[in-house]
């Protein structure tokens, strides 16, 4: 596949197949999106219904100075990281915190280094704005982590002006270590890139306690989301949290762009900031998904298959049934009713040999999964 290009999002190409037989009333097990299977939490959904009467009006652009206020308490109490509201910007999800982003703190047609295997929207969206993508190619031996020596090397062969990874990461579940990450961040300084935290996943961490790039350097910029931990993904809402010389451009992009982020969003989101213990009861049932998954996936025999860092997901091997991965996924979903997502979605060189499954659905659904793909797939 050719990795300049912009190609189409195979994760929701997928899903909208599944959608499509499950109107024709076929069962569908949904292994292909990273869509938490829990609600938001009930305190959420109380605030929402309570607002909807009252009328919906823009906020500032930045957001409602209320929710962007307890972001300040958030990352005070579970990082020990002080942050001034007025650094923030609410934004509609992390994808247009990307846009933004980009747009605002690099020149078009800088280049920017990404991470392969990585989210696909990063390389979509770079291609799109017209920016150079520097792909830095991870290794299943490392378990797929980043390292500051990893960004030594792709700089010393193709310099970039930024830097995006995420931790945990998009499609292979890799957390970076404390002391790795604060290595990447001293790599980045010293050669002068820009770097981006996207922290989508950050409390989906089952190896090492949650962190933030802020705990280390205020000058990178943070993108992050009420979507994954937060059960929110449907309500389009999430954060920028950036150093002061990006600030105000990227406060014109957003009143240009998008005006604001949806103040119901919002107002559902200042509520789930509160609801902690809720959330890290359904972080819980994610940590058992995983084993179930993992167990599952090697007794099938894929390869490669460990357990995920954080996140909700597991990228494996399928290169013993396939070395189509979309065609692989396609058949899959069309005979058996299991949706998965084809490496070629997040790796472009490599991703056809791979096949990332999530377990952020019902347990119930993993396991029936698991099932069915027992008489999918070729035995020895």
């Amino acid at each position: 596949m050719n990795k300049d290009s912009l190609l189409p999002f195979l994760a929701l190409e997928i899903f909208a197949k599944a959608k499509q037989l499950e109107a024709q009333g076929q069962k569908i097990y949904h292994l292909e999106v990273g869509e938490p299977g829990g609600s938001p939490a009930p305190r959420v959904i109380e605030a929402v219904k309570k607002a909807l009467p009252n009328p919906q009006t823009y906020t500032h652009a930045k957001g409602n100075i209320d929710l962007r206020e307890s972001l300040c308490d958030f990352y005070a109490l579970h990082h020990g990281v002080k942050i001034d509201a007025n650094n923030i910007v609410i934004t509609m999800g992390s994808s247009s915190g990307f846009l933004l982003a980009f747009l605002g703190a690099f020149e078009t047609g800088s280049s920017i280094a990404l991470t392969r295997p990585g989210y696909p929207a990063y390389l979509n969206i770079l291609n799109g704005l017209g920016f150079k993508p520097v792909e830095i190619a991870l290794r299943a031996e490392n378990q797929w982590r980043l390292s500051a020596s990893d960004i030594e090397i792709a700089y010393k062969k193709e310099p970039f002006d930024g830097l995006l990874f995420a931790s945990p990461a998009n499609p292979t579940g890799a957390s970076i270590p404390r002391d790795e990450f604060k290595k990447i961040i001293k790599t980045c300084k010293k050669l002068g890139v820009q770097l981006i935290s996207d922290e989508i996943y950050t409390g989906l961490d089952y190896s090492q306690k949650p962190l933030t790039a802020l705990e280390f350097d205020s000058q990178t910029i943070v993108v992050n989301s009420f979507s994954k931990y937060f059960c929110l993904t449907g309500y389009r809402i999430g954060w920028l949290i950036l150093p002061d010389k990006f600030l105000r451009k990227i406060e014109m992009l957003q009143q240009n762009m998008f005006i604001s982020a949806p103040s119901l969003s919002q107002t559902a989101a200042i509520i789930a900031l509160e609801e902690i213990d809720y959330y890290q009861n359904q972080k819980q049932q994610y940590q058992n998904n995983r084993d179930i998954l993992t167990n599952g996936l090697i007794d099938l025999g894929f390869e490669g298959v460990k357990p995920a860092d954080g996140a909700f997901y597991c990228y494996v091997d399928a290169s013993k049934f396939t070395n189509n991965s979309f065609e692989f996924c396609q058949n899959m979903l069309a005979s058996i009713g299991v949706g998965a997502t084809p490496g070629a979605d997040f790796d472009r060189v490599n991703g056809d040999e791979y096949v990332r499954f999530s377990f952020a659905g019902k347990k119930e659904d993993i396991e029936q999964a698991l099932k069915k793909m027992t008489g999918f797939l070729p035995r020895p």
